[in-house]
């Protein structure tokens, strides 16, 4: 029985140890070691489109105000511009965040990159539509803009890359439509199913009901840690004007 307990603490120790080490390990990946360049993503022409909310959206932003939203440093009023139906990042102001929560729900929002084209990589036309304020769409000007195909625009940052490369020309108007299914916890904040999405960019499909494999990490490997079932979705201010219309949203669940 002694030498039972003595091996079940040695293996309880090198779990423990490894799990450490690993953390630690982590801690020092540069953010390029979540990266990568290939397979690249192939482009896709996207067809025209326009959509307009359904009878039980709820809209917010409808080209008028920013009455939905705060500032997600402080809760203050959004400093970001609107201005002839268009809102656009007012870039070091900080991103916003809905005053409302949401768990289980299909997005639509139109986004455009600016047609004066400054940057490359990750400095060109970069946003993100955060999921729960966790999960992030992301969003950039990835018209023959080379960057890690798992940080290109629609695919889900760090995790997924999409499936084509649907973008439209700087300056012109592009459109994500998303189904999110929230992950779900027990009681004792453990995961019992991870978050998934659907996305088409442009109307073309880009993410087929993918599994998302924790919150967004810009460096290291993402982890769930338990979270209330409804969370508000943010908007990134990434120092570009990147401009929004038509942001909408229905609650499934």
């Amino acid at each position: 029985m002694k030498f039972q307990c003595y091996c079940l603490s040695l293996l309880a120790g090198i779990f423990f140890s490894g799990a450490v080490l690993a953390q630690q390990n982590e801690t020092k990946l540069p953010p390029q070691a979540t990266e990568f360049y290939e397979p690249e993503v192939k482009p896709v022409t996207p067809g025209q489109e326009n959509h307009l909310p359904p009878a039980d959206a709820i809209v917010l932003f409808g080209g008028n105000d920013l009455n939905a939203w705060v500032s997600e440093r402080d809760g203050s009023f959004p400093k970001w511009k609107v201005e002839d139906g268009i809102l656009t990042v007012a870039p070091k102001t900080g991103g916003i965040k809905t005053k409302e929560a949401f768990g289980d729900v299909q997005v639509h929002l139109e986004w455009r990159a600016p047609s004066e084209v400054s940057g490359n990589g990750q400095g060109r036309g970069n946003s993100g539509f955060f999921f729960m304020g966790k999960y992030e769409l992301q969003i950039l000007d990835s018209y023959d803009n080379k960057t890690y195909s798992n940080g290109q625009a629609a695919s889900i940052y760090k995790q997924h890359p999409p499936l084509v490369n649907a973008m439209r020309p700087p300056g012109e108007w592009n459109t994500y439509d998303a189904v999110f299914t929230a992950p779900r916890f027990n009681s004792n904040g453990m995961l019992i199913s991870p978050a998934r999405i659907t996305v088409f960019h442009n109307g073309i499909l880009v993410q087929n009901n993918v599994e998302l494999k924790g919150p967004t990490e810009y460096i290291g490997i993402p982890n769930y840690v338990a979270h209330p079932e409804q969370l508000p979705f943010h908007i990134q201010d990434h120092s570009n004007p990147v401009s929004f219309r038509n942001i909408w949203v229905r609650r499934l669940d």
